[in-house]
């Protein structure tokens, strides 16, 4: 999953997911103890989504803090990108 989606996504969506990806990794790793799972690429692949959500949740906070509450919603100036 790309970050833009976790940073074009809702509050309430973004912590469901993270939920659903945090439960989904702990089945996956017992999985994979017990030799279960096929690929252990998924657990790097999930691991990293669950990362890129608690960067777009902490980047909302940051900017909700220094009042740049229109930009926490996905704009370019949240991604830190700028316009060339």
């Amino acid at each position: 999953m790309k970050f833009s989606e976790f940073a074009q996504s809702s509050d309430e969506e973004l912590v469901v997911r993270l939920g659903e990806m945090r439960e989904s990794y702990l089945k996956m790793r017992f999985q994979h103890a017990t030799g279960q799972l096929d690929s252990p690429v998924k657990l790097r692949n999930i691991r990293r989504d669950i990362a890129k959500a608690l960067t777009a949740q902490s980047q909302r906070r940051k900017l909700a803090a220094t009042g740049g509450g229109e930009a926490a919603k996905g704009d370019k100036a949240a991604d830190g990108k700028e316009n060339a």
